[in-house]
């Protein structure tokens, strides 16, 4: 293996050049299927949709939504034109959204209506009434000074904000030089992707990372567990997550794969999801992992498809790897890592032996260093001591976003 250098949308059009009518997004419960190429095609329409209401290279676009479709789109699209996709954890309310739009710089917010109790479009009207009184393309908030546009993931038309086919259409009608000439602007090591670290130490920061972050990472992901494009993975996880962005989407488009999703997770989803579409790697975190063991018609599916997939996100317990391997036919690997490494920095191999899979978060990554020191010296831990784990390699962030001082706490020299 070595190091790609492709950006997220030169990647896209790479396979749509090998592989046009592969398939690369699944929605069973939708009947929805994109090939590679139909795909691409949406994400060009959109970007373009993108430029036409102000967004530029460096623009910071929110999401804020559960795994709907046009989520994937956004991701694409704001890469090809180098804006930055930020994204916004659903469980989030009024007061961390708020914190999150001022600290991100916020140009263009991107919602669906709502998630389980939070109504986020009433909630965006709260936070800028001036969406009520403004038209479109004109917008001012006195909160938020960089915000220019605020879109709506879905059909319904809401006062003072663009929905997707409006979009879509502004996309069509547009001059496609103007979306070569972005493209042309964007590198590998362009910052594209903003995540928000859950704030174990004071407020949330913005982790910055790159095409070249994200793609190596789940280039050596999907390494770690043989994917070729034959592999079909099941993604249950939240995007707005590494573990759905990174460890899934980037996994299946560095190895021209296939994904299937999974909108808000549910264990029967998963499992008609996994039965009828003949996925071969299905991700998690434990606790879905045994909803989906625990659940009452788990015996009425057929999961041998199964070949592998990552449980990870909290301690996974031995026994309940051991039983995924067994029930669900497939050879379960762990990752390690945090947002500030893209997120991986170890991986077990879905050829090491039993004990190492279950008992261990496996190997360091190739093109990376792992150690564990003690915080006081500095120096390594012996085997068996506990310490600090420091990384270093192509997959360490970028940095805060507007946070040098904590940059420089975080990466030494």
């Amino acid at each position: 293996m070595e190091l790609i250098d492709y950006t997220l949308g030169g990647i896209l059009e790479k396979w749509v050049r090998e592989q046009p009518d592969h398939e690369f997004m699944i929605y069973p419960d939708r009947g929805l299927r994109f090939s590679y190429k139909e795909f691409d095609e949406r994400v060009d329409t959109f970007a373009k949709g993108l430029l036409a209401i102000g967004v530029r290279k460096g623009s910071k676009v929110g999401v804020w939504a559960k795994n709907v479709p046009d989520w994937m789109t956004l991701m694409f699209a704001t890469a090809k034109i180098g804006a930055v996709l930020v994204t916004v954890n659903t469980n989030y309310k009024a007061a961390e959204l708020e914190y999150i739009m001022k600290n991100a710089d916020i140009h263009t917010m991107c919602m669906v209506n709502g998630y389980r109790d939070s109504d986020y479009v009433q909630i965006l009207y709260d936070l800028v009434p001036e969406l009520k009184t403004l038209p479109r393309g004109h917008l001012h908030s006195e909160r938020f000074p960089e915000l220019r546009n605020v879109v709506y993931i879905g059909q319904e038309k809401q006062r003072g904000m663009y929905n997707t086919s409006e979009l879509m259409t502004l996309g069509s009608l547009s001059d496609d030089a103007m979306l070569s000439e972005a493209k042309a602007q964007v590198g590998c090591h362009d910052e594209i992707n903003m995540q928000y670290t859950s704030g174990t130490t004071g407020f949330p920061k913005g982790v910055m990372l790159t095409s070249h972050n994200i793609l190596n990472n789940g280039q050596t992901i999907g390494d770690c567990m043989h994917f070729t494009p034959a592999d079909r993975l099941l993604i249950c996880v939240p995007l707005f997550h590494c573990f759905g962005c990174v460890l899934g989407v980037c996994s299946v488009i560095t190895h021209g794969s296939t994904m299937v999703m999974v909108e808000d997770f549910d264990p029967l989803k998963v499992l008609a999801s996994v039965h009828r579409e003949r996925c071969t790697a299905l991700h998690g975190v434990p606790t879905m992992f045994i909803a989906e063991l625990n659940h009452p018609m788990f015996e009425m599916f057929d999961l041998t498809s199964l070949r592998t997939g990552i449980m990870a996100g909290s301690l996974c317990p031995v026994e309940l790897m051991k039983t995924v391997d067994e029930k669900m036919h497939m050879r379960v690997t762990s990752v390690y890592g945090l947002t500030e490494t893209s997120p991986g920095m170890t991986h077990s191999r879905i050829e090491d032996p039993a004990e190492v899979r279950y008992n261990t978060v496996g190997h360091e990554f190739e093109f990376t260093e792992v150690r564990v020191i003690d915080p006081e010296t500095g120096e390594e831990c012996p085997v068996g001591v506990q310490g600090e784990m420091c990384n270093r390699g192509y997959n360490n962030m970028k940095g805060y976003y507007k946070n040098e001082a904590a940059t420089n706490e975080a990466i030494d020299k």
